[in-house]
């Protein structure tokens, strides 16, 4: 695993198990909402945004965050694994609640410059349904790719694939 994708629905834990990835195995994260994000919730042009994507994915080693699902395929192009954390619906908005909570009016380190954590109803109800209107098109991505493909349905797989690894 030296070039890996970590994709699955908001308030699954991408950015934690990034990190905890980046602790193990020593690659560098790139987390796709820092490329899309310019301050103030300000999207990136969809140039700049690409040109940034294609910079990281030219890197021999690399940990990349997040789904932009438009970009997935030149992603599976470089990647050689993938990881899906696949948590139920309920978890995550729970996840995404308490996080809102906990980091309202801050930046991320994982987040764009400038954007804040806040309520956002729409994204709310992006992550409700997620997993109806979203998790397919993954799925359906993945079928055929022939690299690894890793999903994580539980707190203990968390725990027993982290073990898992060198580091």
């Amino acid at each position: 695993m030296e070039r890996i994708l970590i994709i699955g629905s908001p308030g699954s834990g991408k950015s934690t198990l990034s990190l905890k990835l980046s602790e193990k195995l020593g690659l560098p994260i790139v987390h796709l909402d820092k490329l899309f994000w310019r301050p103030g919730w300000v999207e990136a042009p969809r140039e700049e945004f690409d040109a940034a994507l294609a910079e990281a994915l030219k890197g021999e080693k690399w940990i990349i965050d997040g789904n932009y699902g438009r970009t997935l395929k030149m992603r599976l192009a470089r990647a050689d694994t993938v990881i899906m954390p696949d948590y139920p619906t309920a978890v995550c908005v729970f996840r995404v609640l308490k996080r809102i909570l906990t980091n309202h009016g801050r930046t991320r380190p994982d987040m764009g410059e400038d954007c804040p954590e806040r309520l956002d109803w729409e994204f709310l109800r992006y992550v409700a349904g997620f997993r109806r209107k979203n998790r397919q098109k993954l799925l359906d991505a993945l079928s055929g790719w022939g690299g690894e493909v890793i999903f994580i349905r539980s707190k203990r797989e968390y725990g027993k694939f982290l073990l898992t690894l060198r580091g």
